[in-house]
This record gives structure tokens, sequence and C-alpha cells, in this order.
């Protein structure tokens, strides 16, 4: 006999919308993502909606939105390929209120320069938005590219970490 496995979601409301935050067994966050994401996650049927696994996430999500937090304490767990993971583990390291380009990450994982676009594309299926800072990575050229929760979400991460002026 096979003991199904529980994983957890709820909806958590906030300045960039709804966001759906889903949880392994242990507790450990999987993903944050908002309506209309690239690469949007969705509940599964068997998942159980509660709120309990998130207490922690939903509290620090509040403070960060408030400007009261700068670094997240929060044990996250995205599976990825051993290249995205060292991507992402490149995002961890990047401080709230700085920003940093494709081409620095790739230089700071060892990656060759045309490893750059793979790079774009481990940071874009980045499932923990927000939580794992990937709207902290801009253009070569100081341009705001793309972000899978849409640019007006990376703009409004932006001002509020004060990269960018309020408008």
């Amino acid at each position: 006999m096979t003991l199904a496995t529980t994983y957890y979601w709820t909806i958590e409301e906030g300045p960039l919308g709804p966001l759906l935050l889903t949880a392994a067994p242990d507790g450990a966050l999987t993903s944050l993502s908002v309506p209309g994401q690239k690469g949007e996650r969705t509940a599964q049927a068997d998942w159980r909606r509660d709120p309990g696994p998130f207490r922690d996430a939903e509290e620090q999500l509040a403070a960060y939105f408030a400007g009261e937090l700068k670094e997240f304490r929060l044990e996250l767990r995205a599976d990825g390929t051993e290249f995205r993971e060292r991507v992402w583990a490149a995002l961890d390291d990047l401080p709230y209120g700085a920003t940093t380009t494709y081409g620095e990450i790739a230089a700071r994982i060892g990656a060759s320069r045309p490893a750059v676009r793979a790079v774009g594309g481990a940071i874009g299926a980045n499932p923990l938005l927000v939580l794992r800072p990937c709207h902290r990575v801009i253009g070569a050229d100081g341009s705001l590219t793309g972000y899978a929760g849409g640019l007006e979400r990376k703009v409004r991460l932006l001002t509020l970490e004060g990269v960018l002026a309020e408008a």
C-alpha cells in the first residue's frame, strides 16, 4: 500500500494581485505565481487548500510589500536541472535593492558567454516569483527585460525596492 503525498496550496492577496503559493508535504514552498504569468502554476485536484503551511510566507510577504523586510527566510524547494538550480542559487544571492544582468549571472555560475540565453531561460522558469528575486535581473543595457509575471509587476517590485523612482 502506498501512502498519498499531500501537497498544499493557498491564495494570498497582495499588491501584485492574487498570489498562488504551493508547498511540499514538509511545508517547503515549491512555487509562488501570479495570474497570467508565463508558466503559471496551478493547484492540482488532489492537493489540499490549507493556509496553515503558509503562515510564515504570508507574514514575510506582507512585511516585504510594506517595505519592512529585505530578505526572506523561508524554506524554498524548486526542482530543476542542475544548470537551473545553479542559476536560481545565484538569484538567491542578489541583495534587496540591487540589480544584475543575465551576463553577470552567467559569469557568476561559471557559464560561457553563449550561455546567457540559457540563463535567461532558467530565470524565466523560476517557479518562486518574488521569493527568488528574478525581478532584479535586467538587460545589459539597463533595460527592464522580460519577467514571467509581466513587466508591470517587475516595475512595481523594483520601485518598492528603491531601484526605480516612483512615478
